[in-house]
């Protein structure tokens, strides 16, 4: 695994002969070990940790002025929704905005990069013979000097 310009790249390495362990547990521990697959969880860790720690900050600022501040929650906005209603639609809001958030950043920031982690392995797990490729995580772009350009439909 190499770093370069902030983005990783896999080198799948089999020489002749040696037999790669077929146990489901011995591949999932050698792609955990793998800087590849920290970088994914990286990702993940970088969005999910501080927007759930905004969203409960949020939620808890909530219930804390519903039982701390009854008189301002319950001071009219308009005709008879009040400060508490509009809060917690806003409550609902923040959700949706949250789950179309998650879902871009999965697809644009870890899906890619995840897809070139399961095809690496994939490819390396399935066939056998001296076999050496480059897949980037980002886009399928390799980089670095020598490396491979070709797309996954490519290798076989």
């Amino acid at each position: 695994m190499r770093e370069s310009d902030g983005r990783a790249a896999v080198t799948v390495q089999r020489t002749a002969g040696t037999e790669p362990a077929r146990d489901a547990a011995g591949i999932y521990r050698e792609v955990q070990g793998s800087a590849a697959f920290r970088e994914v969880r990286r990702r993940y860790r970088r969005f999910a940790f501080p927007v759930t720690v905004v969203f409960l900050g949020w939620y808890l600022a909530y219930v804390l002025a519903a039982i701390a501040a009854p008189g301002v929650m319950a001071r009219p906005v308009a005709g008879a929704l009040n400060v508490a209603m509009v809060a917690g639609l806003a409550q609902f809001a923040t959700t949706f905005l949250l789950t179309w958030a998650y879902a871009r950043h999965a697809r644009l920031r870890r899906d890619p990069a995840a897809m070139e982690l399961r095809w690496t392995v994939t490819l390396e797990t399935l066939q056998g013979g001296v076999r050496q490729e480059r897949l980037a995580l980002t886009a399928g772009q390799a980089q670095g000097p020598g490396a491979s350009s070709r797309s996954l439909g490519e290798i076989r």
